[in-house]
């Protein structure tokens, strides 16, 4: 039995090539308001009704970091977190690793609720799934 529930999207994290025009689109024309901003690691983030979305600069040390260089073109998602009831690191080790799936990292990240705990890992493409607990705060 799968040991959590997924309720939302928490957040997408998107490189971008021109940080400025980005805030601009997102901020300006979306409507999306700044939650918080992380300039000496290149993390902007904007919410977007209960979700966020995250802008990284491609050259930042953040935007630097998916596996796959410098992004092209439709290959700028760093990540999907979905947010889930009921996390319990544990369970979802034990679960995913039944799959095969091999863990990548876990800890405390911040999302579209606050701080939560959250645990990261590939889909069959290499695509980076977040599955992100409730808010601690």
């Amino acid at each position: 039995m799968r040991p959590f529930r997924i309720s939302k999207i928490d957040h997408v994290v998107i490189r971008v090539s021109d940080i400025q025009k980005s805030i601009a689109f997102y901020r300006d024309i979306l409507g999306c308001t700044e939650a918080r901003i992380k300039s000496s690691s290149g993390l902007y983030q904007y919410q977007a009704g209960t979700s966020m979305i995250d802008l990284v600069p491609q050259e930042s040390e953040l935007g630097k970091r998916g596996g796959y260089g410098s992004p092209q073109k439709g290959r700028n998602v760093d990540h999907i977190a979905l947010s889930i009831d009921g996390f319990d690191e544990l369970s979802l080790r034990e679960y995913l690793e039944g799959y095969g799936i091999e863990i990548i990292e876990s800890g405390r990240r911040f999302g579209a609720d606050g701080y939560g705990p959250s645990i990261y890992f590939s889909d069959p493409d290499d695509n980076i799934i977040e599955l992100k607990g409730l808010s601690q705060d």
